[in-house]
C-alpha cells in the first residue's frame, strides 16, 4: 500500500466513520466490488463518476504526487439505519508535494451501503481550497 502513503489519514479516518457499519478491513476492502462513486462538487479535471473499486483505486494511486494528507479530523457520523445510509463529515490537512504549501479542506461524503460494503459514495469538497493550495486553473 506504499502507492497510497499519502492518503493514509483518509483511509483511517473513513474505516472509523465506517467502524461496526462495514467492513472490517482498509478502506478499499470496504469498497464493494462495482461501488459507483460521484464527485458532485469537484475541480477541473477530475472526475465527475467512478465505477469500481479498481478504478476507485487508480484514480487515487498518483495522489501523492500532488498532495499528502497530515492528518484527517473533526469526524461527525450520521447513520440512517432504515435507509442504509452513512453521512461523514470530516476535514483534512496536508501539504502540496511540489510547493509544500499548505492544503486543508472539508469534506461530505454520503455513502450507501449493502451489506457489509459502500455500494456507493457521494462526495463533497470545497474547491477553493484546493486552488488555493495547488494553484487556480488558467481561463
Amino acid at each position: 500500500m506504499a502507492d497510497f502513503a499519502a492518503l493514509d489519514p483518509f483511509f483511517r479516518i473513513i474505516e472509523q466513520g465506517l467502524e461496526g457499519l462495514a467492513g472490517p478491513g482498509h478502506f478499499f476492502d470496504l469498497l464493494a466490488e462495482d461501488i459507483v462513486v460521484d464527485y458532485v462538487v469537484t475541480v477541473p479535471g477530475y472526475p465527475r463518476r467512478v465505477e469500481g473499486r479498481a478504478a476507485v483505486a487508480e484514480l487515487y494511486r498518483p495522489y501523492g504526487r500532488a498532495l499528502v494528507l497530515d492528518r484527517c479530523f473533526d469526524l461527525a457520523v450520521h447513520h440512517d439505519q432504515v435507509k442504509n445510509t452513512v453521512v461523514l463529515e470530516y476535514a483534512s490537512a496536508g501539504r502540496t508535494v511540489a510547493t509544500g504549501r499548505p492544503y486543508g479542506n472539508r469534506y461530505i461524503s454520503v455513502l450507501a451501503l449493502r451489506g457489509n460494503e459502500v455500494a456507493g459514495w457521494r462526495d463533497y469538497l470545497d474547491p477553493v481550497a484546493v486552488f488555493d493550495a495547488l494553484g487556480w486553473p488558467s481561463s
